[in-house]
């Protein structure tokens, strides 16, 4: 999902910047909220499911696609088994394609500890791939990411009438060396809470709910929307927060793509990775510093288990020092 949403600077770019370029996204159906604002983007929802399943039916999504109109280029973002495929058989018809450098290489350099730089961030990514096709773009640092009236007027229902500092949370990710321990993170929402007046809004999949409910039992106050909205209606509020905290995930980048001030904890993961938040300061990536921890990152996506043992990359955060760089960045 976080590959998609930091598409939507990137296609906000294009349309400002090459109003006569014509453009057709194909994604899942899930993710259409991401781009919401465009009236220009064409959107076609592949079926992976049934019509689109396959070998062959990635002949037939081929097939789809050209009958939407002549396609003169083909930009793809995401470089996996499916696109690989459909790519060949647009080359095959003669049509051009551009393909983006995932920067697999020097990403693999990073976790095995050669060169411990800052790698060209994903957003960029997909612009040097857009360039690659004569489209030459930059996007601006604005929010990307718009809802429609009526989940903004959702939005607006759930929040009242109340002056709260509003702050959401994102307590998971998909991968164990991504999240922080659950303890922390309530230790430091009750510091929080203890200093200021403010109201929680966790978020995360409808699988997470039971999970996110018990976490949220134990901080007054709080909200959990897990499985209770759909994805525009989880954006239309996300957009009316004060701040964000979440792991390095989905929530993340949205909030970031909201123009949401966004407070990151990184464990096995890092920003290094061209991966962070974007449009967000660096300073607002809360982590144990590499040179401190010289295992970390350790991993690109969070797959993996601790080669320590202990997990040092989140169990040295304590919730102390989380506050404390919190409150040097003066967003509370």
């Amino acid at each position: 999902m976080g590959d998609v949403a930091l598409s939507a600077p990137v296609l906000k770019a294009v349309k400002d910047q090459y109003p006569d370029v014509e453009t057709i996204l194909v994604t899942r159906k899930a993710f259409n909220a991401f781009f919401h604002q465009d009236r220009s983007l064409i959107l076609f929802n592949p079926d992976f499911n049934e019509r689109h399943k396959g070998l062959f039916g990635i002949f037939r999504l081929y097939k789809d696609i050209r009958a939407i109109g002549k396609i003169d280029h083909v930009i793809d973002i995401h470089d996996v088994l499916r696109t690989k495929i459909l790519s060949l058989i647009f080359r095959l018809a003669g049509t051009k394609v551009s393909v983006i450098d995932k920067g697999r290489k020097e990403k693999r350099d990073l976790i095995s500890g050669k060169r411990k730089i800052q790698l060209k961030h994903t957003v960029d990514r997909y612009c040097d791939t857009f360039a690659l096709a004569g489209i030459n773009i930059t996007p601006e640092k604005v929010p990307s990411i718009f809802v429609s009236q009526a989940a903004e007027n959702i939005a607006r229902k759930f929040f009242g009438d109340v002056k709260l500092m509003n702050i959401g949370i994102a307590p998971f990710a998909r991968h164990q060396l991504k999240m922080w321990p659950v303890e922390n993170l309530i230790d430091l929402l009750n510091i929080i809470s203890g200093e200021h007046k403010v109201r929680f809004w966790f978020f995360g999949g409808k699988e997470e709910y039971d999970r996110i409910q018990d976490l949220a039992s134990k901080i007054p106050g709080s909200m959990n929307l897990s499985g209770k909205i759909n994805l525009e209606e989880e954006l239309a509020i996300i957009s009316k927060l004060d701040l964000m905290i979440a792991m390095d995930s989905s929530n993340m980048h949205m909030a970031a793509l909201c123009g949401i001030k966004v407070i990151s904890i990184w464990g096995g993961t890092d920003p290094l990775n061209g991966f962070g938040a974007w449009m967000q300061p660096l300073e607002y990536s809360v982590r144990i510093p590499v040179n401190e921890l010289t295992c970390r990152p350790c991993t690109v996506f969070g797959k993996g288990t601790c080669r320590r043992g202990d997990l040092a990359c989140m169990n040295w955060l304590t919730p102390g020092k989380v506050y404390s760089d919190i409150k040097k960045l003066n967003i509370l």
